[in-house]
């Protein structure tokens, strides 16, 4: 009867040692590490999307960049 009694407190330390020291810390770790990916991932994609737009967006060209006829000379004509 109290070996019954003793294995019994030691099969239920065992449990509580496992679940306590190992099953709980890894189970909080794996959440933390998948909370950052997913953190990362969501910055990852923003900063895609924000590159895309930049990229998407036309280039102006400003009047000041064009050249026109008039102001353009010949170097045969010049004398």
């Amino acid at each position: 009867m109290i070996l019954r009694i003793l294995l019994y407190a030691l099969v239920f330390y065992f449990i509580y040692k496992f679940v306590f020291d190992f099953a709980i810390p890894v189970y909080k770790a794996s959440k933390k590490i998948k909370k950052g990916m997913n953190e990362m991932s969501a910055r990852m994609n923003e900063q895609m999307n924000q590159q895309q737009g930049a990229s998407q967006q036309p280039f102006q060209k400003t009047a000041a960049t064009k050249k026109s006829s008039n102001d353009y000379i010949d170097f045969e004509e010049i004398k």
